[in-house]
């Protein structure tokens, strides 16, 4: 064998199968998913066709896993080049949605692209993730902050643009970005010095959005064409809160009456008390037909009244065990990179949901997210895919701290900045 061959098998590095769980993980989920959406989708059914919602979703749900299978065999390292070109389209698609985007349910959120709805707010949400751990992998070496610095203006970049659509996705961003410096091991004041400049963000935000509406809408014929164009949102995020605090209100929320404000919460939780411990049983809910909105933002209702307490604890075990497996192959990764990576997509994909079902069980107030896989959407079930495959590639590719062979073929690979060692990594 020539010396050029034989340099070229040493910087080959191991490749083992992808990891058995995660890919049961995210069958199981698919699986879940074509149930419920089914169950879920009375608003959607056409007397000529009452299977094309499934069809639809199966059809999406097919090409989520097309992805996952074709990036789990793609060496992780390809994100270095992957993010910034991520980026740029996240927050180009945001920007265009600020700007011009189509209006669903009272803000701008999404825009069309050959019959296909784009929801950018799920791209700037895999955006975090993959900045963050370039940034915290690159520059947090030697006490250094800019990693910790880059990475929170990135997100206030991503918060900006996602602020107007919803409170929600920008806590979201925010929970995120914390989560992952937590893992990281940063140290607890710089933590403190980041929620605090994320805290005056939300705060001036909050202030400047009252301010210009309160001038804006200054008649009810206003208000309601601000609505109708996606804008006069903060009206909306006060009701909800006012609603979920009460306001001084005594009556239980099984005595209040049913109106158009809280419609959706109040047929959720009719869904949940329906189905006790053990639930109906699938394709015998009752709520599907009256919950506006059963197959995205409350879907987890449906799941509840259907399969009980027991089957939303299990569903909730589900995703928690995402986390703590993804936990497992940070902590045995080598090197800084493919922690942050496999850490950050789990953190992404399972706070998500923990979002979901706080709203929906009532201790969160309303908005919407949807459930992860689960509930209907284009964008967040191919997003959602993007991740576990990347998830699925670390595990493949990235070097183990007790294999010595792997470690120098991956640092052979990866670009000498993003040698850092996992501050997390196990030492058998």
């Amino acid at each position: 064998m020539s010396e050029t061959s034989a340099k070229a098998v040493s910087t080959e590095p191991q490749v083992r199968k992808p990891d058995k769980y995660i890919w049961a993980i995210y069958i199981g989920l698919c699986f879940i998913s074509v149930i419920e959406l089914y169950s879920a989708s009375s608003f959607e059914v056409r007397a000529n066709n009452v299977f094309m919602p499934l069809i639809r979703h199966t059809i999406l749900l097919g090409i989520g896993a097309a992805i996952v299978y074709a990036v789990s065999r793609i060496n992780y390292r390809w994100c270095i080049l992957f993010t910034p070109f991520f980026i740029f389209l996240s927050v180009g698609l945001a920007a265009y949605v600020l700007l011009a985007g189509e209006v669903v349910n009272g803000a701008r959120r999404s825009l069309t692209i050959l019959g296909f709805m784009i929801q950018p707010a799920e791209f700037l949400k895999l955006s975090s993730v993959l900045a963050i751990s370039l940034f915290m992998s690159k520059f947090s070496g030697n006490g250094s902050n800019r990693g910790v610095i880059y990475s929170g203006i990135a997100v206030l970049v991503f918060s900006g643009l996602l602020f107007f659509q919803g409170l929600t996705n920008t806590i979201l961003l925010m929970g995120i970005s914390l989560s992952m410096m937590v893992i990281g091991g940063i140290p607890w004041k710089k933590l403190g010095i980041l929620l605090l400049v994320y805290g005056c963000f939300g705060a001036g935000g909050v202030f400047v959005k009252m301010n210009s509406e309160s001038k804006r809408a200054e008649t009810t014929e206003a208000t309601a064409s601000m609505e109708a164009r996606g804008e006069g949102r903060m009206a909306t995020w006060m009701a909800r809160l006012e609603r979920f605090m009460g306001s001084g209100d005594t009556v239980p929320k099984y005595d209040r009456p049913i109106d158009g404000n809280n419609a959706q919460e109040m047929y959720s939780y009719m869904a949940q008390a329906h189905g006790g411990v053990v639930g109906v049983m699938p394709g015998n809910s009752r709520e599907t037909s009256r919950l506006p909105l059963a197959f995205s933002d409350f879907i987890f209702s449906i799941v509840v009244e259907e399969f009980g307490f027991i089957g939303g604890f299990l569903l909730l075990m589900v995703y928690l065990s995402l986390m703590a497996r993804a936990g497992n192959i940070a902590s045995r990764c080598k090197r800084s990179y493919p922690a942050m990576l496999v850490i950050g997509m789990a953190v992404f994909i399972v706070l998500q949901a923990l979002i979901h079902m706080a709203i929906v069980v009532g201790v969160s107030p309303v908005s919407g997210q949807p459930l992860p896989l689960i509930s209907k959407g284009g964008s967040s079930i191919l997003i959602t895919s993007l991740a576990f495959g990347i998830m699925l590639s670390v595990s493949r590719f990235a070097a183990r701290n007790d294999q010595s062979k792997e470690i120098k073929a991956e640092g052979e690979l990866l670009p000498e900045e993003l040698h850092a060692e996992n501050p997390a990594q196990l030492h058998d």
